[in-house]
C-alpha cells in the first residue's frame, strides 16, 4: 500500500442474512433520488407541480436501468454470446454491468413517454432534470469504488487508489 493512496473497501456487499446489500446499488439508488429531488426543486421553481417530476420519474428509471443493462451487453457480447459464453448472465445485473449512455438513452425514452403521459412538454422536462442526472451519475460512480473497478493506471499520487491485486487487470 502506498503511504497516501486512499483504500478500496474490501467488499461492496454487507449481508442481512442470506439478502445482499450492495453498495454500488445504493450508490445508484441514491443517485437516481437526488435527480429527482433536485429536478423536482428546479420543476417547481418553474411554476410546476411538485409531484410532476416524480410521476415521469416512473417511467424514467425503470426504462434507464434495462437501458444500461442493454447497452452493456451489447457493448460486451462475448461474455454472453461469444465462445464459452452464457446468454442467460444477461439477466443477472447483480454481476455487474450498467452503461450510462443506454440509461440516457432508453431512461429519455421513459421520460418521453412519461411526457406525453403527464401533458408536460418533453424539452421543458429534459432541462429540469438535466444537472440532477449528471449529479445522479456521479452519486453512482463510487459504486465503482466500492467495487474496485474503472480505476485508471499505476499512480503514486496521492489520490491514487489502492486496487487489491485481483480486481487488477493482467499486466
Amino acid at each position: 500500500m502506498e503511504l497516501a493512496a486512499l483504500p478500496s473497501p474490501s467488499t461492496g456487499v454487507l449481508y442481512l442474512g442470506p439478502v445482499p446489500l450492495r453498495a454500488y446499488a445504493f450508490c445508484i439508488i441514491l443517485g437516481a433520488f437526488v435527480a429527482v429531488w433536485l429536478g423536482s426543486r428546479r420543476w417547481v421553481a418553474r411554476g410546476g407541480k411538485k409531484e410532476t417530476i416524480a410521476d415521469i420519474a416512473i417511467w424514467a428509471v425503470p426504462f434507464g436501468l434495462v437501458g444500461s443493462r442493454l447497452y452493456h451487453v451489447i457493448t460486451s457480447p462475448d461474455a454472453y454470446f461469444g465462445e464459452g459464453g452464457e446468454p442467460i448472465k444477461a439477466l443477472y445485473i447483480w454481476e455487474g454491468g450498467l452503461g450510462i449512455w443506454g440509461a440516457i438513452a432508453l431512461g429519455g425514452l421513459g421520460a418521453w413517454i412519461g411526457c406525453r403521459r403527464h401533458g408536460v412538454p418533453f424539452p421543458a422536462y429534459a432541462d429540469a432534470v438535466a444537472p440532477g442526472i449528471a449529479l445522479a451519475q456521479a452519486i453512482g460512480r463510487w459504486g465503482n469504488w466500492f467495487n474496485q473497478e474503472l480505476f485508471g493506471r499505476p499512480t503514486s499520487l496521492p489520490w491514487g487508489l489502492e486496487i487489491s491485486p485481483g480486481k487488477r487487470p493482467e499486466g
